[in-house]
């Protein structure tokens, strides 16, 4: 985790101190922090106050058909940034769809998407599902005993949720805001098409028309500052609550009592709709229109397969890794709290601040000049991945493991158990919906990566997200939408699976 901080800070001081403090202090550079800083916080409330009433609706409540509802409502997390951002902007932009609709009526012209309010609403609609997930884990997770006595002690059930459920989500809810948080920081696609300049885009412009990189990876270097920021504030917000049962009781099954909507099925059912509509089914109705249009035009139907074999099989691999090397990162965050834990969990989060295309050259300097025989195979691609999007395992996990109670590990031991022994058998099975929703968020987040694929994949090798890059690169979006609709038909499948491993526990 610590290889891609070395490159940075080895190209930020190439050239001394001075550049350094004459790039980090320009009135642009602070410009470009601030823009940031309020990017992530709109984003971050935004997906909060989205996910957690979906989680909820979709895990607690006897709302009509839920588990659809929850596969739909966490796909957004597989279509690329670049791709749904460009259908905000051919949806709702100058000259857009909505507004040719709209011409018949009179409307003449739409409010301007582009800036803060567009860049805020894509990176919204496609990173809610990451605090969607770890919130519907713990809530599965979590032990029904104290709602049922709030319940039996006459709160009633806004006030159970709001004053029992809600603070037992905290941990789970500030793992996936942390993410959400992060990714706003990180990500290029978006903020790129709806021309807002945050890091990630000033960083990519450094690059990309700069012949010395020392300026973009002082900006890179900023940006680890700023997540360690978040980090320390994050870590502020956990508190010393514990979150699992520490009396005797019975055993009973986990999940909670389903709530009865009554009169707000209808409004959550509203609610539940709107989401699905603006983050999936809009992006999906343009590709189809752009499919559509294209087979009209004469333009061959190309579905990629071998392409979807190989994404699916590395983003299986990726999250594999992940889920192994998060288990015991969360158990000595949670087990063993301490100086020593803290710095192993903050170093785990600083791949996944950074802009793919920083890892990705930062591990092409490591391959090149000290493990060459890494270079350009599939190893190091997973080994990129892993470090790119393990804090998504690593929250997840750790959201879970709070809720399971030291006393279990502890009778393990007590009946001749080693540490291993009990980390297998005891540990890994209770925090199991932690691990699979974060091996989840790990797999569907690979489907969809692309700086990291373009510079770091073997030759030969190709997914769904660089074959969607190279034609929306070549305006050729006609060609681009088969393979971005078959990128989300197959990340649909493993959500559906992963639903029914929750019905089945």
């Amino acid at each position: 985790m610590t290889l891609p901080l070395v490159y940075l800070v080895l190209r930020s001081l190439e050239n001394g101190w001075g550049e350094f403090f004459e790039v980090a202090l320009r009135p642009r550079t602070l410009a470009v922090l601030a823009r940031s800083v309020v990017l992530a916080t709109v984003v971050t409330a935004a997906s909060v106050a989205v996910a957690v009433p979906l989680a909820w609706l979709t895990t607690r409540t006897d709302l009509p058909g839920r588990r659809a509802w929850a596969v739909l409502a966490a796909l957004p997390l597989v279509v690329p940034s670049y791709v749904g951002g460009l259908v905000l902007v051919s949806t709702f932009g100058p000259r857009g769809l909505l507004q040719d609709a709209l011409a018949p009526l009179g409307v003449e012209r739409l409010p301007e998407i582009y800036g803060l309010p567009g860049a805020a609403l894509a990176l919204t609609l496609f990173s809610y599902p990451y605090v969607l997930l770890t919130v519907r884990g713990a809530l599965r997770g979590m032990d029904p005993a104290l709602e049922e006595a709030s319940r039996s002690l006459g709160s009633g059930g806004w006030s159970t949720f709001f004053r029992v459920t809600l603070p037992q989500l905290r941990p789970a809810i500030v793992a996936g805001a942390l993410l959400v948080a992060l990714y706003s920081l990180s990500d290029f696609g978006a903020v790129s098409l709806l021309q807002f300049d945050s890091f990630s885009r000033e960083i990519y412009t450094q690059y990309r028309s700069a012949f010395d990189r020392t300026p973009a990876a002082i900006l890179g270097l900023m940006l680890v500052a700023l997540t360690g920021a978040i980090l320390a504030l994050e870590v502020r917000t956990r508190g010393r609550a514990r979150y699992h049962r520490s009396s005797a009781g019975s055993v009973r099954p986990r999940g909670g009592t389903v709530v009865a909507l009554g009169r707000w099925r209808w409004p959550a059912l509203l609610f539940c709709g709107a989401v699905v509509l603006l983050a999936l089914v809009v992006p999906v109705g343009v590709l189809v229109f752009w499919l559509a249009r294209g087979l009209a035009s004469g333009e061959p139907l190309r579905l990629l397969w071998g392409a979807a074999f190989d994404s699916v099989y590395v983003s299986a691999l990726a999250a594999a890794v992940a889920a192994l090397a998060a288990l015991p990162v969360a158990i000595l965050a949670v087990r063993f709290p301490g100086w020593v834990a803290g710095i192993v969990e903050r170093l785990s989060y600083l791949g996944y601040a950074l802009p793919g295309i920083v890892l990705a050259l930062s591990l092409v300097f490591f391959g090149a000049n000290y493990a060459p025989g890494l270079y350009g195979t599939l190893a190091l691609l997973v080994f990129a991945y892993a470090v790119h999007f393990l804090p998504q395992a690593v929250g997840a996990t750790r959201a879970t493991l709070l809720q399971v109670s030291p006393s279990v590990e502890e009778a393990a031991r007590g009946l001749g158990r080693g540490p291993t022994g009990v980390m297998a058998t005891v540990t890994a099975p209770l925090a199991s919906s932690g691990i699979i929703a974060g091996s989840a968020l790990v797999f569907l987040t690979t489907m969809k990566e692309l700086p990291a694929t373009l510079l770091l994949a073997p030759l030969g090798f190709d997914t769904l997200a660089t074959s969607i890059w190279t034609a929306t690169s070549e305006a050729f979006f006609a060609r681009a939408a088969a393979p971005a609709l078959l990128l989300v038909l197959v990340s649909a499948l493993p959500m559906y699976l992963l639903l029914i491993k929750e019905r089945s526990r």
